[in-house]
């Protein structure tokens, strides 16, 4: 193998590792093209996670020799996104949980100002929190043109949020039954909702410790893999034989299995939403 050949595989090499690290940081290589719609930048993403990862495991490939590396490179840089994307996927959804908590805050004092159900509701469109706004402002321009019960039906669809069907619900309720008291049941449910954003939190900080163990973990085996591939390759010769090969896909298994296993328990599963659950009934008594 000549000195060019050489260089290109270690330039290879050197792209494919900075794909994976910055994949498994969470930056962006490859920009999104505008698009009118949100199928059209996922599908750009999609296809640029999977060239990136192709290319990250034939390059490993290509350089050791180890098909168990390679394959190994390249699901790690396909999972990366959904590894990384987790923990902002986490924030989001706390994020969205408290805006809703702040939203019915919001509602609650501006009828405590001797305003109306539905001039309450239009008043708090501008000054909602940034997580709900842009769902909370096609609200504000449904109830232009459509009843309040269904303007709060679709807003209710558009969060999305078994926390926003109570607030929905407990609108909805009062629009039809003109409720007066509207404060007195709203407060309840906003501190519930910010109750369980006090619960997500204190569940985020304890899994932090063990999300940070498990990054340095991977991150000193990594290393000291390249390091003694690069300094003493002799002390890595029995990786190049088959038995070799099934070892190593052995403990690239048990890291695998240790990476989902820490993702799937770190997930909080929601609640099902009021909403679907009402239709749902509706459906099967339809039905019969």
């Amino acid at each position: 193998m000549n000195a060019l050949t050489m260089g290109a595989i270690w330039a290879g090499a050197a792209v494919g590792l900075l794909i994976v690290a910055a994949g498994l940081r969470g930056h962006r290589l490859f920009p999104e093209r505008p698009t009118a719609g949100g199928p059209g930048r996922d599908g750009n993403r999609t296809t640029a996670v999977v060239a990136a990862a192709l290319v990250a495991g034939v390059v490993v490939y290509g350089v050791t020799g180890w098909p168990v590396a390679g394959l190994a490179v390249a699901t790690t840089a396909l999972g990366a996104p959904r590894l990384v994307g987790a923990r902002e996927r986490r924030a989001n959804s706390i994020a969205r949980t408290e805006a809703i908590a702040t939203w019915t805050e919001l509602i609650r004092d501006n009828m405590a100002g001797a305003a109306g159900l539905e001039q309450a509701l239009v008043a708090s469109v501008g000054v909602c929190p940034a997580a709900i706004s842009a769902e909370v402002a096609r609200f504000g321009r449904r109830l232009e043109h459509e009843p309040l019960g269904d303007a709060l039906a679709a807003l209710g669809d558009d969060l999305d949020h078994p926390s926003a069907d109570l607030v929905v619900a407990a609108l909805a309720n009062a629009a039809r039954m003109e409720g007066r008291d509207v404060g007195a049941l709203l407060s309840p449910l906003d501190e519930s909702i910010r109750a369980d954003v006090r619960m997500r939190l204190r569940v985020e900080v304890g899994r932090a410790r063990i999300r940070t163990s498990a990054r340095i973990v991977i991150a000193v085996t990594g290393f000291t893999m390249l390091f003694l591939y690069l300094s003493a390759p002799t002390l890595l010769e029995a990786y190049d034989t088959l038995v070799g090969q099934v070892w190593l896909a052995f403990v690239f298994a048990i890291f695998a299995l240790g990476l989902w296993l820490m993702d799937t328990y770190s997930q909080i599963e929601m609640p099902q939403r009021f909403s679907a659950r009402r239709h749902a009934t509706s459906t099967d008594r339809s039905g019969r």
